[in-house]
């Protein structure tokens, strides 16, 4: 029997400038993936060219039955010297947001998504003291030209990440490992969003503003040891719990989930065996969507929750399809227990760069030739938009 979302639940697929745009050249992730010893195993080059194609593809977008569109804004292309702006690129990110309300669709804006100016990164970058003022100027100027076009702005995309994988593990950049500064970031990113927030909500335009966190179901093992369950409050107390919290009272929160992390006393534990293993290393978990979503509205006290990426990477279509539908169905047991999901998106639209993977993996519900930058809708996005027009589950 079909199950309907609320009216007005927005449908959207979601990209990143750098994953998609090309040649982003005066960002940190452009130098990373150039360096001789980069852990990436290819460079983004072109991406999609989605910079110049990007009427075509949200004109697709509305064909196949979406109401928003998530996209970034290139923070080294509108700003690309400290204090120096240029009003050509902050009117090409117009024309893509004019291009989307003219077609019915919300433009979903996010401020910062993995990529920062080179010039930005001195100082320590996202653990120095001046990126939090460099961050707020770069929203207020945006958002000043911009604002009265958007429709909903996300302000940061996933810090966790950054800054984890950035200060600890050392596979995005700045590619260190010192604990002092990744606790730095953690404070910077927190006051970077707070600020953020303030700035763009001051500027022209009346929309939703929030941040989005990667989120993971994280499960202690066994669940009934003391041991693990200390490691895992711990664990989560810095990859969510700050930012969470530092979220309370917000227009939204942006919940960004692709499978769960099972912790034991000693930290993280490898994938459980017997449970498929997905190409980007996790495991094989829709279920995870509906149990960080609950966490979200738990932790924030209520904060409307919209799910702003979820997806899987894939060569199997029917494969992509069947996640989706666990964790679409896991949404809308969430609807039913009454908590405030306003709408999910897919991660991604296009077949894109997947930072240090590269373009192995397939998360797009459209593919694309790389050497002639052809888009073929995948079965699953005629699928999602069939659901998407029909704000129901299943569509038919």
């Amino acid at each position: 029997m079909a199950r309907t979302f609320p009216e007005g639940f927005r449908w959207g697929t979601a990209t990143a400038a750098h994953q998609v745009e090309g040649n982003n050249v005066n960002n940190d992730w452009w130098d990373w993936e150039q360096r001789p010893d980069t852990v990436c195993v290819e460079p983004s080059g072109d991406a999609c060219d989605h910079y110049h194609r990007y009427p075509d593809d949200i004109r697709l977008l509305k064909e196949l039955g979406f109401n928003s569109y998530r996209f970034s804004i290139e923070w080294s292309r509108i700003e690309p010297e400290e204090g120096q702006f240029s009003v050509a690129a902050l009117e090409h990110y117009r024309r893509m947001c004019a291009a989307c309300l003219e077609h019915g669709i919300d433009a979903t804006v996010t401020f910062h998504h993995f990529t920062t100016p080179r010039w930005a990164t001195t100082d320590d970058g996202w653990a120095g003291a001046k990126i939090v003022d460099r961050f707020t100027r770069f929203c207020e100027v945006a958002t000043g030209h911009l604002g009265d076009l958007i429709t909903r702005a996300c302000t940061i995309n996933e810090p966790n990440v950054v800054g984890y994988i950035g200060y600890q593990v050392g596979v995005f950049p700045p590619g260190i490992i010192d604990r002092e500064l990744w606790l730095a970031s953690i404070d910077n990113f927190v006051a970077a969003h707070r600020r953020a927030y303030e700035a763009i909500k001051a500027g022209p335009g009346d929309f939703p503003v929030g941040l989005t966190l990667s989120m993971s179901d994280y499960q202690a093992m066994p669940a009934d040891d003391p041991a693990a369950v200390e490691m895992r409050d711990t664990v989560r107390r810095y990859a969510e719990d700050v930012y969470l919290e530092a979220c309370g009272g917000d227009d939204f929160i942006g919940v960004q989930t692709y499978s769960r992390t099972q912790i034991g006393p000693e930290g993280n534990l490898p994938p459980e065996e017997g449970v498929e293993v997905l190409g980007m290393g996790y495991e094989y978990w829709p279920e995870a969507l509906a149990a960080t979503i609950r966490r979200a509205w738990e932790v924030t006290d209520h904060v409307p929750v919209i799910v702003t990426e979820n997806g899987i990477g894939t060569d199997d279509d029917e494969q992509r399809v069947a996640y989706v539908t666990a964790a679409l169905e896991g949404v809308l047991d969430c609807l039913a227990d009454g908590i405030d999901v306003r709408g999910y998106t897919y991660w991604s639209c296009l077949d894109n760069f997947e930072w240090a993977f590269g373009y192995g993996p397939r998360f797009g519900i459209v593919e694309v030739d790389r050497a002639t930058q052809q888009r073929v809708v995948k079965p699953s996005g005629q699928w999602l938009g069939r659901i998407a027009r029909a704000n129901r589950f299943p569509p038919d």
